[in-house]
C-alpha cells in the first residue's frame, strides 16, 4: 500500500467516489461520515493522511484539526469545504491544515495532492538526514523535524517546518511564489491560492517580535519571499 487515507465527509456518494479513485491508485482507504467517528478512527487506525470536510455532524473539521495539532499530531490534512469564502480557507489553514480543496473539485487533482503530500512525507526526512545545521539565529534538526530560534524550539506544523527550512537553506535569495507552491504543494504555475501567504503569516507570528514589521521573512513584491537570518 502507498499509504492509509482517512476520508471524512457526510456525503456518502462523495466518500464512495474518493475511495474508489484512491483505491485504484493503491492507497488503503478508510471512511467516516461524522466527526466523532473520525476521531475514533484517527486514534485507533493511525492514518497517514486525512481528507477532512469542514462541516460535519459531531466534531467539525476545524475542531478535529485543532485538537490534533494541540496534541502534536501533525498527520497531513487536506480540508474540504463547500464554501468559497476566503475566510473559511484561511481559518482552516491557521488551525493546522496542510491544504484545502473547494467543492466541487476534480478527484484527479485531489489524488495528485494526496500523492505529493505523502511523497514529501516519505522522502524528505531520508534526504535530510544530516547533523543539525545552523543558519544565524536558527538551527535545523532534520532528524527530529525541528527548528530552533535562538535556542528556543519553534512550535511548527510539518508544512511550516518545510517552508521555513527551504527559506533558511536559501537565505538571502528570493524564492518565487510559483517555486514554493510547486515544491511544497505541487501546484502548477498560475494557480491563484493564498495557501502560501497563510503559512508565511503563521510563521511570522511564531518567530517575529512584530509580525507586521518582520525582521526575518521579507516579502519581495511581485516575486516571492526571502529570509534574512540575523538582525
Amino acid at each position: 500500500m502507498r499509504g492509509k487515507i482517512l476520508v471524512v465527509d457526510d456525503e456518502e456518494s462523495l466518500v464512495r467516489l474518493i475511495t474508489y479513485n484512491l483505491s485504484k491508485e493503491g492507497f488503503e482507504v478508510i471512511a467516516a461520515y461524522d466527526g466523532d467517528e473520525a476521531w475514533q478512527l484517527i486514534e485507533h487506525k493511525k492514518p497517514d493522511l486525512l481528507i477532512l470536510d469542514l462541516m460535519l455532524p459531531g466534531k467539525d473539521g476545524l475542531e478535529i484539526c485543532r485538537e490534533m495539532r494541540s496534541n502534536h499530531d501533525y498527520t497531513p490534512i487536506i480540508m474540504l469545504t463547500a464554501r468559497d469564502e476566503e475566510i473559511d480557507k484561511v481559518v482552516g489553514l491557521e488551525m493546522g491544515a496542510d491544504d484545502y480543496v473547494t467543492k466541487p473539485f476534480s478527484v484527479k487533482e485531489l489524488t495528485a495532492r494526496v500523492r505529493a503530500i505523502l511523497r514529501r512525507q516519505q522522502i524528505q526526512p531520508q534526504e535530510d538526514k544530516t547533523q543539525a545545521t545552523e543558519f544565524g539565529d536558527f538551527v535545523i534538526d532534520t532528524d527530529k523535524y525541528e527548528i530552533y530560534q535562538k535556542g528556543n524550539l519553534l512550535d511548527l506544523t510539518v508544512k511550516e517546518y518545510e517552508l521555513l527550512a527551504i527559506l533558511l537553506r536559501n537565505q538571502g535569495k528570493v524564492l518565487k511564489r510559483e517555486y514554493l507552491l510547486d515544491v511544497l504543494w505541487d501546484y502548477a504555475d498560475g494557480v491563484n491560492t493564498r495557501v502560501l501567504d497563510v503559512h508565511i503569516s503563521k510563521l511570522r507570528e511564531k518567530m517575529e517580535k512584530d509580525p507586521k514589521n518582520p525582521v526575518y521573512i521579507k516579502t519581495v513584491r511581485g516575486l516571492g519571499y526571502k529570509i534574512e537570518v540575523t538582525e
